[in-house]
């Protein structure tokens, strides 16, 4: 066998698997194609971005809803904590009828409410707070129930 023998037998072999791969090829083109033209492929990839762009914009409404109800909700009362004391120890006036309670959002924002009980009277005392702290002196009790 000379060269130029194995040349054509070369070229022939790289020429039949080529014709082969291009039918195949046809064959999956005629597959996507089945039933369509190529208009209405167009319009179905128009209609499909279309639809990928609106539920894009569905989900940023979505996030700025959720992020709009996050900020609400962190508003909304988070904490509340009351603790019954005697403000006078044992001297036996007024027992453990004294309270301080705290009502409190998630980000300490809020109020502190007291009452200190006696036999005569009741005084009842708010406090306003901001980051679990308030600018007007708070009783130990108070303190206790902003932890």
């Amino acid at each position: 066998m000379n060269i130029d023998t194995i040349v054509v037998f070369s070229l022939g072999t790289a020429i039949i698997v080529l014709m082969g791969w291009i039918v195949i090829l046809e064959l999956r083109i005629k597959r996507l194609l089945r039933g369509k033209s190529g208009g209405s492929l167009e319009d179905t990839i128009v209609a499909n971005q279309k639809r990928i762009h609106e539920l894009d914009q569905a989900r940023r409404e979505i996030v700025d809803e959720l992020e709009r109800l996050d900020e609400r909700i962190k508003k909304k009362l988070h904490g509340v904590k009351a603790m019954r004391f005697n403000p006078f120890g044992g001297t036996g006036m007024g027992g453990n009828q004294s309270f301080a309670a705290a009502f409190l959002d998630e980000d300490g924002n809020g109020i502190v409410l007291s009452s200190l009980y006696t036999r005569d009277k009741v005084s009842v005392f708010g406090k306003p707070v901001k980051n679990r702290a308030s600018e007007y002196e708070l009783t130990e009790e108070e303190r206790e129930v902003l932890k």
